[in-house]
């Protein structure tokens, strides 16, 4: 029998990922469940052939600012509705600091968004949702985002 008391939304701040957060808030209402909404972000470190540009702590200051506000926005619309929805902000890759969040809170699923982006796009921007789901130790719900529509 599924029972769900916790589930973990990976958000990037798109529509897709709000529309996974939209899925995971139903199933939780449903289950009497708690919804963490958690935003993963790495800082900038660009490699050049004599050396490397690190971010300063000035300007990872500012991403850890805007990354938390935004966060803070998304989790307190929620929470006025009178959902159960809390947010947690961690630095790393995406798809590793989802599979290690959702352990560390012993979350019984995983409700993540996916862009189902294809070709050159996939290969250099990677797939958070695609490694999660080949990595992850407990149940993934994958919500498919909006498809740009092919002219018949």
């Amino acid at each position: 029998m599924l029972i769900l008391k916790k589930l973990l939304v990976p958000v990037d701040f798109t529509e897709t990922s709000e529309r996974a957060l939209d899925h995971a808030v139903a199933l939780a209402e449903k289950f009497d469940a708690a919804v963490v909404v958690l935003h993963c972000y790495e800082l900038p470190i660009y490699g050049f052939p004599d050396g490397a540009f690190i971010a300063t702590s000035d300007v990872a200051s500012r991403i850890s600012v805007a990354a938390q506000t935004a966060l803070d926005s998304l989790v307190a619309a929620r929470v006025a509705k009178g959902q159960r929805v809390t947010g947690a902000l961690r630095i790393g890759v995406a798809w590793e600091e989802t599979n290690s969040y959702a352990a560390t809170i012993e979350a019984d699923m995983i409700v993540i968004g996916t862009h189902g982006r294809k070709g050159i796009t996939r290969a250099l921007l990677g797939s958070v949702a695609e490694n999660v789901i080949r990595t992850a130790t407990r149940p993934v719900l994958v919500i498919h985002g909006p498809r740009e529509q092919t002219p018949s």
